[in-house]
């Protein structure tokens, strides 16, 4: 295994797929407030790929996120106690549902792309490319995100993967910005 394969931890010939679970229905948003915040307001109950559709969420809110906050510092204050407060609603979730990161959680896509939104250059193309990008690194889970998400099989376990996810693209963001003012 090359390094960069051991990193993502790929490897084509024994990839597995993991069988879809069923999302809950809808009226399950509304059985536990928890539940309606953890499936991000309703867009972690997309029949496809509902992760992605948590991500859109967050960056179709940001907008309005940028607009209630006076400043970088308190818009940061929020994403903290969002990630705090996360990790409670996923717990609560997860066990209501019987799975830990069972695939209708988005809030742990949610929160981490708006920290990453909140450190990506100004324009759309860096949006853009902070959103590719950050589905790409959610989904390869290179270390230590794969271990968040094979190992600390809690509420917290569940944010953390994303939250590295989110590191991921914020580096390779800086780095191509670096490369680009470079040449």
């Amino acid at each position: 295994m090359t390094g960069l394969s051991r990193l993502f931890h790929l490897k084509v010939d024994t990839m597995k797929i993991k069988p879809r679970i069923p999302g809950p229905p809808l009226r399950f948003l509304f059985q536990h407030p928890a539940h309606l915040v953890a499936c991000g307001f309703g867009s972690g109950l997309s029949p496809f790929a509902p992760g992605t559709a948590g991500t859109l969420f967050a960056w179709a809110t940001w907008p309005y996120l940028v607009a209630h906050f006076r400043g970088a510092g308190w818009l940061a204050l929020f994403l903290l106690l969002a990630f705090a407060f996360g990790a409670v609603v996923c717990q609560i979730t997860g066990r209501a549902l019987g799975v830990v990161d069972h695939g209708a959680i988005v809030w742990d896509e949610i929160v981490p792309f708006w920290c990453v939104l909140l450190l990506t250059p100004a324009g759309l193309a860096w949006q853009l490319a902070a959103f590719l990008l950050f589905r790409f690194y959610d989904i390869a889970k290179p270390q230590p995100a794969r271990w968040f998400d094979t190992e600390v099989k809690n509420g917290f376990g569940v944010m953390m993967d994303d939250l590295v996810a989110a590191g991921y693209t914020l580096f390779t963001l800086a780095l191509a910005k670096m490369l680009l003012e470079m040449f």
